[in-house]
Parts: C-alpha cells; structure tokens; sequence
C-alpha cells in the first residue's frame, strides 16, 4: 500500500521533496532571523542603555524559552499534529519577530525574544516531519539538506542583517524577518503533506517541572548578573543563588515524582550520556561567550576595541558561520570514518586551541576571524560526534527522551555564556578619554576568551576519561 507521502521505500514523491523545501526554509529564516541579532547587541547597549551583564539577556532569554518549549512544543505535536503544533509555534514566533521590531524599552525586546525563542521548538518538530515523509533510504540525504540550511541562514544573517542595521538600524532587521515568515506559515499550511499516523495518546505535559526549570535557570543567570556587585557591599547575587538551590531542590523532586519529566534523572545518570551531555553543554557555554563578546569587542571604540559596525562585525564572524556550514556538511562522512569518540575528541582539542588562540591573537580582525575558524571546525566536530556518542548509547526504549534532555541542556548550557560574558564586561570595564559611555577593558576580553579555554579544556578532559571507561566496559562484557 502505497501511504500519502512515501511512493516506496526507495522512491520520494515530488510532495515530499515540495515539503522538505518549505521547512528547510523555515530553519534559513529563523537562523537569519537570529544571527542578523548579533551584530546589533551593542546597538542594543546603547539604544536600550543597560549594562553589559543586563545585555546578556538578549541572547539567554531566548535559548532559556527554547529549553523550556522544545519538549513541550514536541509532546503537543505527537499528540495534536506536526503540523499543527508547527503552524501555532511558527505564529508565535513571527508575533515575536514583529514585536522585536516595535520594540523601544529593554523589558518589551526580552518579551519579544521569549517569542521568539519559543521558535526553537520548531526545529524537533521539523525533523519530525522529514522523518515521516522520507523513506529510510533517503532520509540521511533530506535530513542533511534541512540541517545545512541552520549555517546557511546564519551567513545570509550576518551578511543582509549587518549591511540592514547598518543603513536603516536593527529595528528593520526584525521588519526584514515577519512578512517572510508570514508567508512560510501560509505556505506551510496549504503545501505540506504529512502521512496520517496513530496520534498516539496523551502522556501529559511536565508543566511544574518546565517552569520549576524556568526559575531556577533564569534565578542563575541572575546570580550570575550581579556577581561583580559582591565587592561593592551588594549581596543580591548571593541570594539568587540560594534560590536557584531551593529551585533546583524543588525541580529535582517533581522529576522525580513525575511519570514522564522533561529530564529522566535515570537515564542522564548513565555513565556514558552524563560525561557526554556535559562535554555538549560546555562547548554550548564556551561558544556562546564568544558570541556576545565579539560584536562589543569589534565596536567598541579605540583602543578597547576596533571601532567598527555592524558591517565589520559580520565580516569578522563570517568565516565561522561559512566554515561551519562546509565541516558540519562533511561532518557525517567524517564520523563514519574515524568514529564517534574520536571525532569528539578531536573537535573538542581543536574548539580548546581556537579558544587559546583567541587569547593569544585578538589585537587584529584578521586573528580573531582565523581562531573562530579553528572554533567552528571543533564545534562541529564536537556536537556532531558526541550527538551520535548519545544516540548509539541511548536504550532503545527511551532513545526520543534521551535526545530532547541532550537538546534542553545544551540550551540551557548556551544560555549560561552570555551571561558570564556579560560579568566579565561588566566587571572589568573603564572609560575613554572624551568618549562618553563604559567600555569592557582588554583584561575582560582575556578572562572571558581564557575562561573559554579552561572550561573547553575541561571538555577535552572528559571526552579522554569517557572514552577510557567505554574501552572499560567493552572489554569487561567481553569477558561474560
């Protein structure tokens, strides 16, 4: 029998690749519609006049929202429909998007960047669809497709978004973003295809564990925001701290009791998913740091920083955006030739030298865009070997749980950098003769970049000790 979507087990229809198309479209518009973010955060600094820690906000607030809403969004679609559920997140998303481009007060743009990270949660869903209009036999080609189109809508970001602030200002950027988001979502609904399967039943939603995790996540960071303010007499950091304690006690507990929780605390305990979950969270906080760093750096005036714009910004980041597509696009053959751990190590050690190097060679553009060259070639190493490390080691029987917790704590990972970069700016700042306004110190760029090494070292650490225990274990049930 021949199901809508699926000619046969080796043939796809045109409906499907129509498909395909429509929501690789969707991962290069959101990915444009972040990445034209990061050339404007010190716009954002000064138009919204928040401090550099308060900036870091931009960035977390939208990966805490996509932590939060990826299982959710991806238990609502196994219940109500892909499509569905894809077609509301995608609203939800573009009334982001709009309001992003409206907005004029720091409080309205973070509400408009929880819209906005609530899109994240397209992306699950999307691989979803792909899976069930592909046969077996070509699914490794579609899913290769959708996931170029991530680095693909970075580089047009980066490239369209810093060339739009530049001349009209980052509010046209988001303008730039909607009407085309609002044509995918019309798109979407008249042109996508899906084969009808069992909806499955309703296994609830893990909405005090999701917003238990939400608190003790957000009261981190900002503890993490007022951390410098200890040596001044303030002790606000101290208590959010002691709340994300309580929090997180309280999170841990309805886990627990929960039938089915956003993180299954058995299954992450697994002595290969845990050192691995971590080594993929590390990589996520020691990126991210560079992200929010490198627009301020390469923006701010003389001699803290360069003294360029938008413009310049994406010229400096582009290479890693570009190289990233290429090694992520070979990163699959790679990995089926020199196998999962090694290719984690390998990305990790190669992400620890790029970070190191950063530390050594920032006084140019040219360097700085030459070690996040190396960076994005071990992050894509790293994330692609240590997602197949979770995959094959993963029990079958909970394989779909053991993904989403890897994806909810990377975000969650990712969303920490910021805001440690935001510390560092923040804390070792100073002024500029003649120059109105507070600008990170060079000794901020070396505790951040440095940080990011240490901790990416921490990674390399790891991945060695994982790949020890798994020699451990294979030659232990080796010998029953």
């Amino acid at each position: 029998m021949t199901v809508p979507g699926k000619e046969s087990e080796t043939t796809v229809s045109s409906s499907a690749w129509l498909s395909l198309a429509i929501v690789s479209g969707l991962a290069l518009v959101t990915m444009y519609g972040e990445t034209m973010v990061l050339p404007a955060i010190p716009d954002f600094i000064k138009d919204f006049n928040v401090t550099y820690s308060v900036s870091s906000w931009i960035l977390s607030s939208y990966l805490i929202a996509g932590a939060v809403m990826t299982p959710i969004a991806g238990k609502l679609s196994d219940v109500y429909g892909k499509k569905k559920i894809l077609l509301i997140v995608m609203m939800i998303y573009a009334a982001g998007i709009l309001g992003g481009g409206f907005a004029n007060s720091f409080g309205t743009m973070i509400l408009a960047r929880i819209a906005q990270g609530v899109g994240i949660s397209m992306f699950p869903i999307a691989f979803g669809i792909v899976r069930d209009i592909f046969p077996v036999q070509k699914l490794a080609v579609a899913q290769g497709i959708f996931t170029s189109t991530f680095f693909g809508g970075s580089v047009v970001g980066l490239i369209v978004g810093a060339r739009i602030i530049s001349s009209y200002g980052w509010h046209y950027t988001f303008f730039s973003v909607f009407p085309v988001a609002m044509i995918l979502a019309v798109v979407m609904a008249k042109l996508i295809r899906i084969p009808k399967t069992d909806p499955g039943h309703y296994h609830g939603l893990d909405i005090p564990g999701a917003i238990a995790l939400s608190v003790t996540v957000i009261l981190f960071l900002m503890g993490v925001s007022y951390l410098e303010e200890i040596a001044h007499g303030n002790l606000n950091s101290l208590v959010f701290f002691a709340g994300t304690a309580v929090s997180l006690m309280i999170f841990s507990m309805l886990e627990k009791r929960t039938i089915h929780p956003l993180i299954d605390f058995k299954v992450l305990a697994n002595k290969i998913l845990l050192p691995t979950n971590i080594i993929l969270m590390i990589v996520g906080i020691s990126t991210f740091m560079v992200y929010q760093t490198i627009p301020i750096l390469i923006q701010s005036p003389q001699p803290l920083g360069f003294g360029g714009d938008a413009i310049t910004t994406a010229n400096v980041q582009l290479p890693f955006m570009i190289i990233s597509l290429i090694v992520s696009a070979a990163s699959g053959f790679i990995v089926s030739k020199v196998g999962n751990f090694r290719l984690t190590t390998l990305g990790t050690i190669v992400c620890t030298i790029g970070f190191f190097g950063l530390v050594a060679f920032h006084s140019t553009e040219f360097m700085i865009s030459a070690a996040l060259g190396i960076i994005s070639v071990g992050l894509s190493f790293a994330f692609v070997g240590g997602f197949n490390i979770i995959l094959v080691s993963s029990p079958q029987k909970v394989e779909g749980i053991s993904l989403g917790m890897s994806v909810l704590l990377i975000l969650v990972g990712q969303s920490l950098g910021p805001s440690v970069a935001g510390m560092f700016q923040q804390m070792y700042s100073q002024t500029i003769p003649n120059v109105p306004g507070v600008f990170p110190s060079a000794l901020s760029y070396m505790q951040i970049f440095s940080s990011a090494g240490i901790i990416s070292l921490v990674s390399v650490v790891l991945v060695v000790v994982l790949k020890s225990k798994v020699k451990a274990l294979s030659s232990y049930y080796s010998k029953i």
